[in-house]
């Protein structure tokens, strides 16, 4: 019995030695895009990107947890505006608009639970045909945690997916 513990404590070590040592090898910083045509001029995008308060028609993770708290501060749409969320399927952060232009929206986008997390989210706006072709990023560094859920989790397919869900969403409200 002693053995067998000592054994199985072996391949505990072992199995958190290779976890450690995958995850030191993962990039020190991640980025995730996906783009997509949405079926409307680029000032509506930008529009509806802009104001925190429309996101609840497009974006997926309203969706995942319709009973979480939200707040709005600073300006109503554009630069300035600030968007507070908490809830027990998508954690707590804060997002603020710090750039729009023609070309798109940037976002700082900061993550407070269930773990801490200070990334950027961009929207790049280029029109194609009678639509825009939108383009969603979010990158940021990868600290020790986060290289070792990208060992665990493909982050790129798993909120990719979510990014693409968002696009279909936002084509859906604005194609009406």
């Amino acid at each position: 019995m002693k053995k067998a513990l000592k054994y199985i404590g072996l391949a505990l070590l072992a199995g958190v030695l290779i976890l450690a040592a995958l995850a030191a090898g993962q990039p020190d910083e991640f980025r995730v895009t996906r783009s997509a045509l949405v079926p409307a001029p680029s000032d509506s995008v930008a529009a509806l990107i802009t104001d925190f308060r429309r996101w609840t028609s497009w974006s997926p993770y309203e969706a995942m947890d319709p009973q979480m708290k939200r707040s709005y501060a600073g300006t109503a749409a554009g630069v300035g505006s600030v968007y507070t969320w908490e809830g027990d399927e998508v954690g707590s952060g804060r997002m603020e608009i710090t750039g729009v232009t023609p070309a798109g929206v940037t976002i700082a986008l900061d993550f407070t639970a269930p773990f801490e997390a200070h990334n950027i989210a961009t929207f790049s706006l280029e029109p194609e045909g009678e639509g825009t072709r939108v383009t969603w990023t979010m990158a940021g560094k990868n600290s020790f945690i986060g290289k070792v859920m990208h060992v665990v989790f493909d982050m790129d397919r798993m909120v990719g997916k979510d990014f693409e869900t968002g696009l279909q969403n936002m084509g859906r409200t604005l194609g009406r």
